[in-house]
């Protein structure tokens, strides 16, 4: 099946002023054709470092609700020469009962410039709770590493000057920014012996565990402090974490190069997830939970048939793609490193369940 064809339209005078400042977050307008619809849009580019690359990354926002959505994300997934890691991690939490964005390649041309393959991922938003039929809630983004469910930074040790320190309110008002800051300080203050039941007011626990054995599996080392959002239930109060960009992950790093399949324990971390699996109970569904990914999710024998088949709809495309033609030979490698990056690893993780009892 043909890769949908997105087209953007741009006014030259508005193009220069977008790329003369990679930077900027002020968006241009433009018009996006798919199919045979025309949509008006505003553009920026997206993410921190990927604004460096020369394939860049953009982020589509649409005026008004179209088709019920209001903005969606098209990663050039440019560290990746597989195209395929950020979809299979997202595929893969989904699979294991974790709310989690959808994703489609499509094809990406400028004022009539192929840029070749790109990864669409859906917005955490509003939108995507009701596509689920979520209850609309409050959603947070985690934009740096302050957001490791901790008093103090990570990088520089010092108490944080808020409790909601590396977070972005995506949905929700300000008064819900209380409850975000009661969560942070429950997490950091409630006594080992209060923790137990204290914790089941704040946080659904079987989906945060279900979330952790999905980064520990995938190993996004990023994971466990960025590269999520939060949402609150209001039905039930309760926090659940949606993962967001997983291109750095089945056996490659942030700049591309191989990851052990060792490197990320079985414990993973950050504050929350250190307490969670102090406690016998949490620390035993948490096993419970891995031993049922590593049996029926995480494995060649099922994850083998989603690679191949992504990679043989894709190769066509990457011979035509003006930034990837050139590296075809380590695209059609990546299929067989990514699998023996989910065997080695699905076995260390086997072995290390003891170290969870």
């Amino acid at each position: 099946m043909a890769l949908p064809v997105y087209s953007i339209l741009i006014d030259s005078k508005q193009y220069y002023n977008l790329t003369r400042n990679i930077w900027s977050a002020r968006p241009v307008e433009a018009q996006i054709k798919i199919a045979d619809s025309v949509f008006d849009i505003d553009l920026l580019y997206r993410g921190s470092h990927i604004r460096e690359f020369s394939k860049k990354s953009y982020q589509l926002i649409f005026p008004k609700t179209t088709a019920g959505v209001n903005e969606i994300h098209l990663n050039a997934e440019y560290m990746d020469k597989s195209l395929i890691r950020n979809k299979l991690s997202l595929d893969f939490f989904s699979s294991i009962g974790v709310l989690s964005p959808t994703s489609k390649h499509v094809l990406l041309s400028i004022n009539e410039e192929d840029q070749g393959i790109y990864l669409q991922l859906e917005s955490v938003d509003r939108n995507f709770l009701k596509r689920r039929k979520c209850p609309v809630g409050p959603i947070y983004y985690a934009e740096n590493d302050d957001a490791n469910f901790s008093l103090k930074s990570p990088i520089d040790k010092d108490v944080k000057k808020s409790f909601e320190s590396g977070y972005s309110r995506k949905e929700g008002s300000a008064r819900d920014d209380l409850s975000l800051r009661e969560l942070i300080y429950k997490i950091n203050t409630l006594s080992n012996s209060q923790f137990e039941d204290g914790i089941l007011n704040y946080v659904n626990i079987n989906k945060y565990l279900r979330w952790l054995a999905g980064v520990v599996c995938t190993q996004n080392f990023d994971g466990f402090i960025h590269n999520y959002a939060l949402y609150q239930n209001p039905r039930t109060n309760l926090y659940e974490v949606i993962p967001w960009d997983y291109d750095a992950t089945f056996g490659r790093d942030i700049n591309g190069d191989e990851l052990e399949f060792d490197y990320i324990p079985i414990t993973g971390y950050n504050t929350l997830t250190a307490r969670l699996l102090d406690t016998p109970s949490f620390q035993r569904k948490y096993v419970t939970i891995l031993e049922e990914v590593l049996s029926d999710q995480f494995t060649t024998r099922i994850l083998n048939k989603k690679i191949n088949k992504m990679h043989r709809r894709l190769r066509p495309y990457v011979l035509e793609d003006p930034y990837l033609a050139a590296s075809v030979d380590q695209f059609d490698a990546e299929s067989e490193l990514i699998l023996n990056y989910i065997d080695k690893r699905n076995k260390y993780l086997k072995e290390h369940l003891t170290d969870l009892t």
